[in-house]
């Protein structure tokens, strides 16, 4: 399957149904419920739709905000598109690769970046350095 031409019918069939909803649905998932939130092991963190390498441990941090939170991306591999769904502007983080929703990044983390990437654990998987 070709992630940039996948029909939404063949992400229902590849994704969870909590998957689809979070990357396909653009949802979010409950704060603090994910396996990342307090997860700190070395290596990197890839979409979980198409294995696109999105985000390196070395760049998490905790928020305390309960969801995984960067302050640093690859950037070659994210897009960052308006998002006013909320009825207040935010910039909604997906997957380069394939299009799929991975959270939003704020201006308030901490140096050197600011940034804060705050994103869904079920839209990652981990790879182990």
């Amino acid at each position: 399957m070709d992630p940039k031409e996948a029909s939404e019918s063949e992400w229902i069939k590849k994704l969870s149904p909590h998957q689809f909803h979070i990357l396909r649905e653009r949802g979010t998932e409950t704060p603090f419920s994910g396996k990342y939130v307090k997860f700190d092991e070395e290596g990197t963190y890839e979409c979980a739709a198409c294995k696109n390498l999105l985000f390196k441990s070395v760049h998490k941090f905790d928020s305390d905000t309960g969801w995984p939170s960067f302050f640093d991306a690859v950037l070659e591999n994210i897009e960052l598109r308006e998002d006013n769904s909320l009825g207040a502007p935010r910039t909604e983080v997906a997957c380069k690769n394939c299009g799929s929703h991975i959270g939003h990044v704020f201006d308030n983390g901490p140096e050197p970046t600011k940034k804060r990437y705050s994103v869904n654990s079920v839209a990652l998987s981990f790879k182990k350095d």
